[in-house]
């Protein structure tokens, strides 16, 4: 008697649509930079990871160390969760970050680390921070204005100071000489201005998460759109366009209005209220199609946002925990986040950790007190981080150096076959064991099949799944730049890894070249 099979309850549209594509693999083991399955013959595949987990895996897949190390935590019963007790282990970790800190951004500020679970959440912590943050600085600018407002009152009253006629027309009551009748109004146009709800700034392209305020930092409209009503929103910068930035900046301007006594004159002044919340970026936009922000721009972004008094949020999600070939990716362009968020590899790829660090000068410590997170900030995880950190930073750096190795000569590859297929190789991108490789644009292929699979976006999931059939390797595109397929492999990356990608990358090329109908079919 045949078994019933089991119902899909979990993921069934996603499993369905990657069928289609003989996506539809169940992994049964992974080590290294490899994961395998077995097929309906019992026979077992190696497939060569380039996806690695989104760039979680740094260090490879089930790497001994760090397993050994958490069977270490787990055997020593070390207490997982303490909520509302002293953390060591948290401390530590906040520590050992400092230091890399210090070493690859140059400053002796503290950054005071604040824990959740993933990279979306700590994405979600940032932005709470940010408009905690924000309320405050707004709440001091109107506390100011009150000072100066009782300030002005006494000078009126002692007849000390005179308010300006031009005073009353710049607030839209032109025929009062009535102290009380402009202070009104420059209070009600003050509250107004303090109603205007908050805005985050970000690059095109960019990705922070999907969680209910994350997604609004991310670029790709089908993920943010459907969920807009629900929080603050972005302004998207066009990446290394400062005049694009200045005109944003200059068109969301909301003023206050200020009284001060000059020279024994009552006077009405403009202010910037806070609106900007902070600006969010990816020193390696990943999603975008994995493109490297530059220094002169990290430059601007800064200057801009100095001036607004809002943070720069460094989000190393992706980029960071030395994938880069340094622990920050913003370290290769000077760029020094206020704040930072790190997650991914930062847990080795077994434990689930996410942190956002905060120098002391933008730090506010009551919000301490107003958020928490139950998986965040235990000991297991950041034990297993403090382990991930040892290793990476063991014999003067070598895995950064190993990435900086292992990625040049993946990219010396890409690069090749880019000369060798121009007509079908747009660009290659990236930095360390973060790279991208983009295909020309298929839309108006000679191919129907070709044709109409990159028209209904859906290019990418037939040449990842002719990759995984006919190769044995595995990658995807980037989320907004459907042509752009990131590898972003561990530092285990063997030389005969990259000769595997070099062969399977040709076939792909031939292929579009050929302008093949069937060349990507599932058979």
């Amino acid at each position: 008697m045949n078994a019933v099979a089991a119902p899909v309850l979990a993921d069934a549209n996603v499993r369905t649509m990657l069928a289609q594509f003989g996506l539809d693999v169940e992994y049964t083991r992974s080590e290294g930079n490899a994961l395998h399955y077995t097929d309906e013959e019992g026979r077992e595949h190696r497939v060569v990871d380039f996806a690695c987990g989104f760039g979680s895996l740094m260090l490879g897949h089930n790497n001994s160390e760090i397993a050994e190390r958490a069977k270490q935590i787990l055997d020593a019963k070390i207490p997982v969760h303490t909520q509302l007790a002293r953390h060591s282990h948290t401390n530590d970790l906040a520590a050992a970050l400092n230091k890399i800190i210090q070493r690859e951004l140059g400053t002796d500020e503290p950054y005071y680390a604040l824990f959740g679970n993933s990279g979306a959440e700590a994405v979600e912590i940032a932005i709470k921070h940010a408009e905690f943050d924000r309320l405050q600085r707004a709440q001091e600018l109107l506390g100011g204005i009150e000072d100066h407002i009782s300030a002005a009152r006494a000078a009126v009253t002692e007849g000390t100071a005179q308010v300006s006629p031009e005073a009353y027309d710049q607030v839209g009551v032109a025929g009062s000489t009535r102290f009380e009748d402009l202070i009104a109004e420059v209070r009600r146009r003050n509250e107004a201005a303090a109603a205007t709800p908050p805005l985050f700034l970000t690059i095109e392209g960019s990705f922070h998460g999907k969680l209910a305020s994350s997604i609004q930092l991310t670029y790709n409209e089908m993920f943010r759109t459907p969920f807009k009503a629900l929080s603050a929103q972005a302004r998207f910068v066009p990446a290394d366009q400062p005049d694009a930035l200045a005109k944003i900046v200059s068109d969301e301007r909301v003023p206050v209005l200020d009284v001060v006594v000059e020279d024994g004159t009552v006077r009405v002044v403009e202010r910037d209220f806070p609106v900007f919340g902070a600006f969010f970026l990816e020193p390696i936009r990943g999603e975008a199609g994995i493109r490297p922000l530059s220094r002169e721009f990290a430059q601007v972004i800064e200057q801009v946002c100095a001036e607004l008094g809002c943070p720069v949020v460094s989000d190393e999600i992706q980029c960071g925990t030395g994938r880069s070939g340094a622990f920050f990716a913003a370290s290769h362009i000077g760029l020094r986040g206020d704040y930072i968020i790190l997650a991914k590899s930062l847990a080795g790829g077994i434990a689930k950790t996410g942190v956002v660090l905060v120098r002391e000068g933008r730090y506010r410590q009551d919000f301490e007190l107003i958020h928490s997170s139950t998986f965040g900030k235990d000991s297991f995880s950041s034990l297993i981080a403090l382990k991930v950190i040892e290793m990476l930073e063991a014999d003067g750096g070598q895995a950064y150096r190993a990435a900086v190795e292992r990625g040049d000569k993946l990219k010396a590859m890409l690069e090749a076959v880019r000369a060798d297929f121009p007509d079908v190789v747009k660009d290659v991108r990236g930095r360390g064991l973060m790279l991208g490789l983009e295909f020309h644009d298929q839309s108006e292929a000679a191919s129907e099949v070709i044709r109409e699979q990159t028209q209904h976006g859906v290019i990418g999931f037939a040449v990842a799944g002719y990759l995984l059939r006919k190769h044995n390797i595995r990658t995807f595109t980037t989320a907004s730049a459907l042509h752009t397929f990131r590898f972003e492999p561990s530092i285990h990356l063997g030389d005969e890894d990259i000769a595997q990608l070099d062969t399977a990358l040709r076939a792909v090329c031939e292929i579009l070249r050929r302008q093949d109908e069937n060349g990507f079919a599932v058979v």
